[in-house]
């Protein structure tokens, strides 16, 4: 049987290249999306391109579509090789380009860290038990060089000037799960990473981000056959926590 991957917020960005390239490499991927309109389309575009692909919908903070979605690959599939948790936002209420720990809003904390966090701990910890029945599971967690700590204290780093508090607080906790699930599981067959992408040319990127998505999506595909774990990757390159 073929390699089973999941790719959340696929219908767009980063998720969709990410599928499009799993699948080019012969994985069957399961495009995940909360908007079914957006996403049979999406899986449509690349069914048209001859790969082998489906939509699933998923809500990630609805505990009922994530029930049924495991329901879905266990009954048709028995298994899942490859979980990339890349569905995120940086909440709207909350400027980019502004250091926002003395402002941000209760709700914008805790709007970020559902969809960016708990949600995703509770999706990957659903589907575990699909994981381990694979031969060679991988977990990728798709973060950002934000949320690390090691960067953000680091005056001199490009990158410390952009502190969303929110959005960069969610992807260091989301780095803090892969570094716990990766120990948790390093006697088994999964792997569990973090990837940055890198700045990439999305919704959540902007037009001025200077990487296409095609380039943003490799780290991540790269690491659905990673033969380490507990890293926070770029391009082959391991980023600080």
């Amino acid at each position: 049987m073929k390699r089973i991957a999941l790719v959340t917020g696929a219908n767009k960005g980063l998720g969709y290249e990410t599928a499009r390239q799993l699948a080019l490499e012969g994985i069957k991927v399961l495009m995940a999306s909360r908007n079914k309109e957006r996403g049979l389309e999406a899986v449509q575009n690349l069914k048209d391109e001859g790969l082998d692909v489906e939509f699933v919908q998923l809500e990630v903070t609805s505990e009922t579509e994530v029930d049924a979605l495991f329901q879905h690959i266990d009954a048709t599939y028995g298994k899942l090789d490859v979980l990339v948790n890349n569905a995120g936002i940086m909440h709207r209420g909350e400027p980019g380009g502004v250091n926002t720990a003395e402002i941000v809003k209760e709700e914008v904390l805790r709007e970020t860290f559902d969809v960016n966090f708990f949600s995703l701990v509770s999706l990957t910890q659903k589907l575990l038990p699909l994981l381990k029945k694979s031969k060679s599971g991988r977990i990728i967690n798709v973060s950002s060089i934000l949320g690390s700590n090691t960067v953000q204290s680091d005056e001199a780093s490009p990158w410390s000037g952009i502190k969303p508090f929110a959005y960069n607080a969610s992807k260091s906790a989301l780095n803090s799960f892969t570094v716990h699930l990766a120990a948790a599981l390093k006697d088994s067959n999964i792997k569990v990473n973090s990837a940055h992408p890198g700045w990439v040319k999305t919704d959540l990127g902007g037009k001025n981000a200077p990487l296409e998505a095609p380039e943003g999506a490799k780290t991540s595909v790269s690491l659905a056959s990673a033969d380490f774990t507990g890293k926070f990757v770029h391009n082959g390159e391991e980023i600080a926590w």
